[in-house]
């Protein structure tokens, strides 16, 4: 059974399989996402591009985005063969774009559409089928209306439910402002997991320490992290420890960034660009002396034609990371750098 007190959410144009490969150096425990894929991306477009993975990912769900019971059925059996371990829908989103596909925040509107779609999705695949929702839209009573859209979705065969603990304006705030400005209401998915005690109830929003994640552990069953989990990846390297009491793959930076450099040095042979590789690792240092000049450096050369791993090399020399100098000097020596 897939343990989810610790997950990763998914965004949009971040948790790409590049950055999914590197958090997964930092714990072998946590649940990761991917970014969305809309129904039409996999139906219409290049399946294999959009769902392809790399096994050292797992465990990894799927979110999908689409507001149409048949084709999120046929989407989740697309993806059932490529080795997914759930599948998980948008309920979201506020985003424009995604409001006129008729999909993400504003189906919380239309709890018995999303019923049918898990129920749909869930007719032809064995994968736990989840929702990511908010804790309201627009004015929707605080919590009633959860309550009642947490109840009806239940019964087309949803039991994991990941709750951004705001509200979601559509109209009014942006993607960004949405983000931030409508209020936290933990209790309100506290109440939840009261009312629903059979149901998975996973809390999201706002989370940026550890510390918040074992309080909130107290009151749900799962945390989800986002923008801390992607500007402070090291976050990532006491999940396996002190959330699952399991050993850290790894206890050092430079130990990370070592096997984070053999994975580059593969996607560079496929053709893939060295600036498309960096950007998940730029916070990798953040909080050590140096971590500036590790960020400036990246920033400026990666996007250079023909960079390659010389570029982490010579931004991690400027970092002073927890071995000293000398054995910071000697790991960063014993990096191949493919020519």
């Amino acid at each position: 059974m897939l343990n989810r007190r610790f997950t990763v959410a998914p965004m949009l144009d971040w948790t790409d399989r590049h950055c999914r490969y590197f958090h997964r150096l930092l714990s072998r425990q946590a649940v990761l996402y991917t970014e969305m894929v809309t129904t039409g991306a996999i139906l219409h477009g290049d399946a294999m591009r959009h769902l392809a993975f790399n096994s050292e990912e797992q465990p990894l769900a799927l979110q999908l985005g689409g507001s149409e019971p048949q084709a999120l059925a046929q989407c989740a059996r697309i993806a059932s063969d490529y080795g997914y371990s759930e599948i998980n829908l948008n309920v979201g989103c506020p985003s424009d774009r995604v409001q006129r596909g008729a999909f993400g925040a504003c189906l919380m509107a239309e709890p018995q559409l999303i019923a049918d779609c898990v129920a749909a999705m869930q007719a032809v695949t064995n994968l736990p089928i989840t929702v990511k929702n908010r804790i309201g839209i627009d004015d929707q009573e605080d919590y009633a209306a959860l309550s009642n859209f947490v109840e009806t979705v239940a019964m087309g065969g949803c039991y994991t439910f990941i709750v951004h603990a705001r509200k979601a304006w559509l109209k009014g705030l942006s993607p960004k402002e949405n983000r931030d400005i409508p209020p936290l209401r933990y209790e309100l998915v506290h109440q939840l997991k009261q009312e629903f005690p059979h149901l998975e109830i996973i809390i999201n929003g706002g989370l940026k320490s550890l510390a918040q994640c074992q309080q909130q552990l107290q009151y749900v069953d799962g945390v989800m992290v986002g923008r801390e989990a992607y500007q402070n990846p090291w976050l990532l390297a006491q999940v396996d420890p002190v959330i699952y009491a399991q050993p850290a793959p790894s206890e050092q930076r430079m130990t990370v960034l070592e096997g984070y450099m053999d994975y580059v040095a593969q996607q560079l042979a496929a053709d893939v660009y060295l600036h498309h590789l960096t950007r998940p690792i730029l916070g990798l240092f953040q909080g050590l002396s140096g971590a500036k000049l590790w960020r400036r450096h990246i920033s400026e050369q990666a996007h250079k034609a023909g960079a390659g791993l010389e570029v982490l090399k010579d931004a991690a020399s400027q970092v002073q990371c927890e071995k000293t100098a000398k054995d910071t000097a000697k790991a960063l020596d014993a990096i191949k750098v493919s020519q």
